[in-house]
């Protein structure tokens, strides 16, 4: 290879990178719930996991394209670790469909409808009609389809490229001459491996295989171990994906290498264990295009039969090889408690619904508190807690939400079904309080890579912000988990008082900026973090309110006039003189 071929290898690993990148990033925000919904309908047993796999591959001709989508998919919390071992089984049987496709082009030499159905194409047609709805269409969550169609064609684009950057070697004589000597299983196997790293591509390696089956110089002999290495060799595309990505990524991408792996070690083992006690008399048979797809085919069905009971055993030996680190578990959701059995007993299932709202409360409370340290702290790892946080706080309430629905549709007692109602009408400002968290977040990221800073003063008086802002969440999240109607009385008088510090900042703004103290590029900033503040002062407002009527069915300290208080009562007025003390701002 010259240094031009090694340039383009380089460029082809930049494309596949940032397509998988873009198509991921897209599909987040397109899909939402609704494609997770789907996904998990379709992929909620092994068999339709492995169908679905199937399907997908066999219509996009590459498992490692399908695995790295998925491992997108578990990346960003769309999809479950245990989901996705069985899509990647059926990847490594339908990639194997690419190989029959292949075989048209032997067929009376023609090859028109093997190149209608090639990967170029298919991509080519993906990435003009995705470009054409990018730049037509007017709603941004079309325009965003348009991205998942462009990623994904880049990142087909950049596998061709590194498969075109070493496609040389497929002429190569010495490189072919090495390929009809090896015999012998396990240098046949490390050839296969070798070939598709260097290729990139299992149907392509199979695709050389083929080719020089044409010549009548494979064996079966050489073909098979060939074959079982190719799978194996497929995985390092996929590995390249999870750069980047979370445990669960790293962990799907692991089942990929693992399943072929595995496939290899046992078939190899039965297969060559009997040979050498029966001599099978097949072992010279001259391969054709036709046999070896077939015996790519029969390769990963025996593959995925063998391993498919086995899907629990390979979860665990993933997840012992990438252990979780001390707090990771708080990045990953567990619906399993919502268990659908417990809805016709409302006494079993409303403490699994609690478990859950508690958790929510909890991450929500996480989320703020994050966020407003990186206003002042920013770290990279912090900002995509917040933002793992508000997703899984997203689908919480989406499965959660539809539980309790479905729960209070029960006869239940009148103390059930008022913590029903509590958790449905507390759990979407709960929500609210983690996008706002995520909103504060990018601020903070803002101002940390545009190298922003806030006059001194501004400074010192969000200071004096952000503590009050955390009690008020504390107390909320707090008295909402204990169960404490008491505590939950200090909420409004705390709200009152920060909403009247954040018209104090945004007098004090104005003068600064009058004054010249401020620029006026940094001002939109300022009043923004003001702003998501207030509004997470409503939704703790709310969430007391929730409390208040089911727990006292007092709501004197809560009735509000255009923000004013119509009344209050003396422990209203002791809290708010409390709080007016503790965060007075420094003169």
């Amino acid at each position: 290879m010259n240094i031009s071929s090694v340039l383009s290898l380089l460029c082809g690993v930049a494309l596949f990178l940032y397509g998988m990148s873009l198509m991921g990033d897209s599909l987040k925000k397109v899909a939402g719930n609704k494609l997770e919904t789907i996904l998990y309908k379709l992929t909620n047993t092994p068999i339709k996991g492995v169908l679905l796999g199937m399907i997908a591959t066999a219509i996009i001709q590459s498992s490692s394209a399908t695995t790295v989508m998925v491992v997108g998919f578990v990346n960003s919390g769309m999809m479950q670790l245990s989901q996705a071992i069985g899509i990647i089984m059926g990847a490594n049987i339908g990639t194997s469909i690419t190989g029959w496709i292949l075989c048209l082009s032997y067929i009376d030499g023609s090859s028109g409808i093997a190149q209608l159905l090639s990967t170029a194409t298919i991509s080519a047609v993906i990435a003009i009609i995705g470009i054409t709805i990018k730049m037509t269409a007017k709603k941004r969550s079309k325009r965003s389809i348009g991205d998942i169609m462009l990623g994904f064609a880049i990142l087909m684009t950049g596998m061709q490229m590194m498969s075109a950057a070493v496609s040389p070697l497929k002429g190569n004589e010495q490189f072919v001459h090495m390929l009809t000597v090896l015999e012998n299983p396990i240098t046949g196997i490390l050839a296969g491996i070798l070939m598709t790293v260097v290729l990139q591509s299992a149907s392509a390696s199979v695709g050389v295989i083929q080719a020089l089956s044409a010549t009548g110089n494979i064996s079966f002999a050489v073909a098979l171990p060939i074959t079982m290495g190719i799978g194996v060799g497929a995985a390092f595309p996929v590995l390249l994906s999870a750069i980047g990505t979370n445990k669960d990524g790293k962990r799907t991408a692991l089942v990929y290498l693992l399943n072929d792996l595995l496939g290899m070690l046992i078939w190899s083992i039965v297969f060559y264990s009997v040979n050498s006690v029966v001599h099978f008399g097949f072992m010279s048979m001259t391969m054709t295009p036709v046999s070896v797809a077939l015996i790519n085919t029969v390769f990963r069905m025996a593959t995925v039969i063998v391993l498919l009971p086995c899907m629990k055993l390979i979860e665990k030996f993933v997840c012992f090889i990438i252990k979780d680190k001390p707090g990771d578990e708080e990045d990953q959701a567990d619906f399993s408690v919502l268990e659908e059995r417990f809805l016709s007993y409302p006494a079993l299932a409303i403490p699994q619904a609690q478990q859950v709202m508690n958790d929510v409360a909890i991450r929500s409370r996480k989320a703020v508190r994050r966020s407003l340290d990186l206003l002042t702290d920013y770290s990279e790892e912090k900002f995509k807690k917040v933002q793992v946080t508000e997703g899984l706080v997203d689908k919480y309430e989406d499965k959660l939400g539809t539980y309790l629905i479905r729960l209070s549709a029960r006869k239940m007692t009148p103390a059930e079904s008022k913590k029903v109602t509590k958790y449905l009408y507390t759990i979407s400002d709960f929500e609210s309080l983690s996008d706002y968290a995520l909103n504060i977040a990018f601020i903070g990221a803002d101002l940390y890579e545009n190298k922003i800073t806030f006059s001194e003063r501004a400074q010192t008086e969000l200071a004096t912000l952000k503590p009050a802002v955390m009690e008020m969440v504390d107390l909320v999240v707090d008295s909402f988990v204990n169960d404490d109607a008491e505590k939950v009385k200090r909420v409004e008088p705390l709200r009152e008082l920060i909403n009247a510090l954040i018209e104090e900042l945004k007098s004090h703004h104005v003068d600064r900026l009058s004054q010249g103290e401020c620029v006026l590029s940094n001002s939109t900033l300022f009043n923004d973090i003001l702003t998501y503040v207030e509004r997470l002062g409503a939704h703790c407002s709310n969430i007391a309110v929730a409390m208040a009527k089911l727990e006292t069915h007092n709501y004197s300290y809560v009735q509000h006039s255009h923000g004013k208080l119509k009344e209050r009562d003396a422990d209203y007025m002791e809290y708010f003189e409390e709080y007016e003390e503790k965060y007075k701002l420094p003169v």
